[in-house]
């Protein structure tokens, strides 16, 4: 059942925020600049998103972690440029001061569904994500594989949370977007399923009771996506860094991986209940890195640190094989040595009061590596 290394394919997906480079406030410019940078988009591509203060990057297929790399800087900056003064490019999950009553829908069918179906949910939706698609073929074993899949998502969601901010506020979780995301019906943590027909057979009867409209609009942490041969991870915040983005791609690929293969040998793995999974996602999204985190597998609590090197031992063959361990584990030691993206967010506003100056900071570390 192995499946070659090139088949792993990569794709990642990040939406950025557009500020008022005066302000620091959310700017409805999202079109303006997606018209600039998709001359220059190439491969990937630049598109809108449900607010015209978004503007969503999609890269081209990728077979390494170091085209993924070239990808995403390639592509901020592309953003970034075609922003020019006009407005700066944040990579963060929230605004931390904007507020939703503020941004202008953009004007397309599929958004007009949505706000009409979910009403005030779908307009507080101010929250940017980051996705990455691992291409495996076989759907049947896809399933088995976000089976397994599932037990690894709140650490990736620790390692990425970036966005302790919200309308002016210190939300207390160092990710609330995983908590504004997460009252969609059918949002957060997948489902156990026994078989690909299982999993078709729910997804008709959530379009069937039209719970949504179609396929396409099931957000869970990670999916079969309709129209592509991948297995999509969504469970992350947007990351500040190139190298963040990076380590999140790399450790997703791994993880697909490693429960690929494990798969194929028939290891046994916990089928975690979903009621645990949702306690272990929340005391990521409330505590990041910060706290303690909840080990599916054992059932217990245990440090943050703790349970990020038990992922990173459970990645580390599909690592070394893909030639990925040096860098994403480095990244991952300086993650914890410096905080994710909420504790340094934290740490300026701390230092300055100011959340201008938290903006500032993403800015520069959204740039930075371009």
């Amino acid at each position: 059942m192995s499946v070659r290394v090139d088949e792993y394919t990569l794709g990642v997906e990040e939406e950025y925020q557009v500020v008022d480079p005066e302000t620091r406030e959310l700017r409805s410019q999202g079109g303006w600049v997606i018209e600039r940078a998709r001359d220059e988009a190439g491969d990937g591509d630049v598109a809108a998103e449900l607010m015209e203060s978004q503007v969503e990057a999609v890269s081209s297929v990728c077979r390494t972690l170091a085209e993924v790399r070239a990808e995403v800087s390639r592509l901020r900056r592309v953003v970034i440029r075609a922003a020019g003064d006009k407005g700066r490019i944040v990579a963060a999950s929230t605004h931390p001061f904007s507020h939703w009553r503020e941004q202008v829908v953009t004007p397309k069918e599929r958004y007009r569904v949505l706000i009409e179906a979910y009403q005030q949910l779908a307009q507080e939706q101010l929250v940017f994500g980051f996705h990455v698609h691992v291409g495996v073929k076989d759907r049947e074993s896809a399933v088995r594989v976000i089976n397994r899949l599932r037990v690894w998502l709140a650490p990736l969601l620790a390692l990425s949370a970036n966005s302790p901010f919200w309308l002016g506020e210190d939300s207390g979780y160092a990710s609330y977007r995983t908590q504004v995301w997460g009252r969609f019906p059918v949002s957060g943590p997948p489902g156990f399923f026994e078989s690909r027909a299982e999993h078709d057979a729910l997804v008709e009867a959530l379009v069937r009771t039209k719970t949504v409209e179609d396929a396409t609009k099931i957000y869970w942490d990670a999916r079969l996506p309709e129209k592509t041969e991948t297995i999509e991870v969504r469970v992350a915040d947007v990351c500040p860094t190139v190298d963040e983005a990076v380590m999140v791609a790399g450790l997703s690929r791994a993880l697909v991986r490693s429960c690929f293969e494990r798969d194929g040998r028939e290891e046994p793995y916990p089928a975690a209940r979903p009621e645990l999974l949702r306690a272990a996602h929340w005391r990521a999204s409330r505590y990041g890195l910060e706290g303690e985190m909840i080990d599916v597998e054992e059932e217990r609590v245990v440090p943050a640190g703790y349970e990020i090197q038990k992922l990173l031992d459970f990645a580390r063959p599909a690592l070394e094989e893909l030639g990925d361990w040096d860098e994403v584990s480095g990244i991952v030691r300086e993650t914890l040595e410096r905080g994710n993206g909420a504790t340094r967010q934290r740490a300026v506003y701390r230092r300055t009061g100011r959340l201008e100056d938290v903006v500032d900071m993403l800015v520069a570390e959204t740039a930075r590596g371009t």
